[in-house]
């Protein structure tokens, strides 16, 4: 947020959120060792002091073992997924992902010239995933070397796999040797019930690599991640021309996180998730006050979030203008509609919105711009556009079983 401006269409942590002490007090513990390997190009596979205390630390946090010799440091999620798709991918091969997804994936995707094939998500409550039915017969239809996923605390819906959904994806890529690429960026970050074992636990079987940030649970200048695999993959990914040419990925950032490891995260991300806790509950709570009859939302619906960044709200028809600006006149928001999340070009709609836990602003803003710009939904948008009541969940879901 700058000035009077608010920035709803990232998910970033605010400012408040960032442990600057805590990188502070990392810095020195590290710049105050002798050994000063890491100002040197670094290990195509990474730190290995930060591949250690990695080990233990996800091992602990995850339920399940991670061995060392099974994790790969990473520029974040994003490098990852580009230095998998460079190094395990040829142009042609054709990668499932979720109907509704992280925006900015398909791009990366696409430009390594891969067929991206949309799966349709399925949902109960907070539960949900790709629809099981469909994802075998457009597995068997086009034979996919990955599957993208974003299993828990979806970015954008805030779905949340089960085991058992995760347990039988597992076995569809070991019957039909696809790889899953679980990008597990807010696994850690639950503050309802928790997770769901992650990904990582079903790589032993060879059909799984997990991806995972410091992005979300430290600080995403960091670009610092990690890549969870059998040993026989990373090798492939290590021979990547670009880190024989340059060494690991940012030695420096990966020193400072292995100090944050070693000296203790695990209170910090207790204190970290009490904290989204707290602003995702402002965030509903203004939800509810602006959904009330004659309020700018009225009839829209929401995800009530269990952990993750963001709340997915869907709006009634009509609710907007049909040339509402992404930017509005300030002071306001920048948010982003749900037609931007779509995998591919497919049936867009603009009835739905995804907004981040910042604050209270984050849904007052864009409400107080709806009202100024059109007038509330339930009232002014009514007579002006013949605006309809919302359908009840049933009949919404007619079109799209999700809602998605």
């Amino acid at each position: 947020m700058s000035g009077d401006f608010l920035n709803l269409g990232l998910g970033y942590p605010a400012a408040p959120l960032l442990p600057r002490q805590q990188l502070a007090e990392a810095a020195q513990h590290r710049f105050s060792q002798d050994d000063l390997y890491f100002l040197q190009y670094g290990d195509e596979l990474g730190d290995p002091e930060l591949r250690r205390e990695l080990a233990a630390f996800l091992t602990q946090q995850y339920g399940c073992p991670v061995p060392q010799e099974q994790l790969m440091i990473s520029g974040g999620i994003s490098q990852a997924l580009e230095l998998v798709c460079d190094t395990l991918a040829q142009p042609g091969d054709t990668i499932l992902t979720e109907a509704t997804t992280y925006f900015l994936a398909p791009p990366i995707f696409a430009a390594r010239g891969l067929n991206l094939v949309p799966c349709p998500l399925e949902a109960s409550g907070s539960e949900g995933g790709p629809e099981l039915a469909a994802l075998e017969a457009l597995v068997q239809q086009y034979r996919p070397r990955f599957l993208y996923t974003i299993p828990a605390h979806h970015n954008p819906t805030g779905l949340s796999q089960s085991e058992e959904r995760r347990r039988q994806i597992a076995q569809l890529a070991e019957r039909y040797g696809f790889t899953i690429l679980a990008d597990e960026v807010y696994q850690l970050l639950h503050f309802g019930p928790q997770s769901a074992p992650p990904y990582s636990c079903w790589v032993p079987g060879g059909q799984v690599i997990s991806l995972g940030t410091f992005s979300k649970i430290l600080a995403p200048g960091l670009r610092v991640g990690w890549i969870h695999a059998r040993p026989e993959t990373l090798e492939r990914l290590a021979a990547n021309p670009t880190l024989l040419s340059g060494g690991g990925m940012n030695p420096l950032g990966a020193a400072l996180v292995s100090s944050v490891l070693e000296r203790g995260m695990a209170s910090g991300l207790r204190d970290l998730r009490a904290r989204l806790a707290e602003q995702a509950q402002a965030l509903s709570s203004a939800l509810h006050e602006f959904s009330q009859a004659g309020q700018p939302l009225e009839g829209t619906r929401w995800s009530e979030p269990e952990g993750g960044y963001f709340t997915w709200l869907h709006l009634p028809p009509n609710c907007l203008p049909p040339h509402w600006p992404l930017r509005p006149s300030k002071p306001a928001s920048a948010f982003i509609p749900a037609c931007a999340f779509r995998s591919l070009a497919t049936r867009p709609t603009r009835r739905g919105f995804v907004l981040p836990f910042i604050r209270r602003q984050s849904c007052k803003r864009p409400c107080a711009a709806w009202q100024k710009r059109r007038g509330n939904c339930g009232q002014q948008a009514k007579a002006r556009s013949g605006w309809a009541a919302p359908r009840s969940a049933t009949s919404a879901q007619a079109d799209n079983p999700a809602g998605y």
